[in-house]
């Protein structure tokens, strides 16, 4: 069946702009939307929308959305007249009308030059300036990182934010990990980044995201090459490549684990310490023939060298 195009043209709605974008996932800046579909694109103008079906495809100043189904609902511009709005045809995209709200129903994928995310379902709220992804295997991936999630994730272009809900997980392009119940990651254009730090990233105007820092809710786990590290929520600089957990914290090596309130983890190095809180105790237990790195300082540090690792 051929393929079928509309151009669906609405005003910006007023919001916050980007400090130097550089191709975030985000449909509420730019031109008008260009919608194609191969099985048909039907315009309700009773109820507002125009539904696009089969390969369909929404596309926007470089960002763009496919999906099985795609709904744009759309209300007369702001500020234009009734009398305008009705001798429009109540301002149907196609004479001016804005699009605030578009849902994508089934193989969702969401992409720009350098940013990619995926879900079963996902709407962009142009007024909120949010989009929400549910469904299965939820994933936003960046040229540094891959966010995933089982319930939901929220993708905040304006604010530079992500929220992951239900079994969040982070992978930093050197293969670090954070789990957590709840993930909220902040970023920064790597092309708004100083110049050492755009040398060092080998970033650009067109590097997209960088992940600046993750804060991490309930059941936190950080994983290096020799702990794991578990807490009740935590912080995690990608900037420096430091964590900080707070509440029950757990450090576990092998067959030894410490108990505190507190940990600072170094996600570079894999060294994990517990920190002293005042009136607080640092417990721990300790296996012979068995790493103990992450002892307390003055800790005795188990088997001599020739020794440890042994019956890992």
């Amino acid at each position: 069946m051929a393929t079928l195009l509309a151009a669906l043209t609405f005003a910006p709605v007023a919001l916050a702009p980007l400090p130097l974008a550089a191709q975030a996932l985000d449909l509420t800046q730019g031109g008008p939307i260009e919608v194609t579909a191969s099985n048909g694109i039907e315009w309700r103008q009773q109820e507002q929308l125009v539904i696009a079906r089969g390969n369909a495809r929404a596309v926007r100043q470089g960002v763009t959305v496919t999906a099985d189904r795609l709904i744009a609902r759309y209300r007369p511009r702001a500020g234009q007249p009734a009398a305008q709005a009705a001798q429009d045809g109540d301002a149907s995209p196609m004479s001016g009308g804005e699009i605030w709200r578009l849902e994508a129903e089934g193989n969702v994928k969401i992409d720009s030059a350098t940013d990619h995310a995926e879900g079963d379902r996902a709407i962009y709220d142009m007024d909120q300036a949010v989009l929400v992804l549910t469904g299965r295997a939820l994933k936003l991936t960046t040229p540094q990182e891959v966010l995933t999630s089982r319930d939901s994730m929220e993708y905040w272009p304006q604010k530079r934010m992500a929220v992951a809900r239900g079994a969040a997980h982070v992978v930093t392009q050197d293969q670090r990990q954070i789990f957590a119940d709840t993930l909220v990651g902040y970023f920064q254009d790597q092309g708004g980044a100083a110049p050492a730090q755009a040398d060092a990233r080998q970033g650009g105007p067109d590097a997209g995201s960088q992940l600046e820092r993750v804060e991490a809710f309930g059941n936190v786990e950080i994983r290096t090459p020799s702990e794991v590290v578990r807490g009740d929520r935590g912080v995690y600089s990608e900037l420096t490549g430091m964590a900080r957990l707070l509440g029950r914290v757990r450090i576990t090596r092998g067959d030894n684990q410490l108990n505190g309130q507190e940990a600072i983890v170094n996600m570079r190095s894999g060294v994990a310490r517990l920190v002293s809180t005042p009136g607080g105790r640092v417990q721990g237990l300790i296996i012979p023939q068995q790493g103990q790195e992450a002892a307390p300082q003055g800790q005795p540090q188990g088997q001599p060298q020739e020794q440890r690792g042994r019956g890992r």
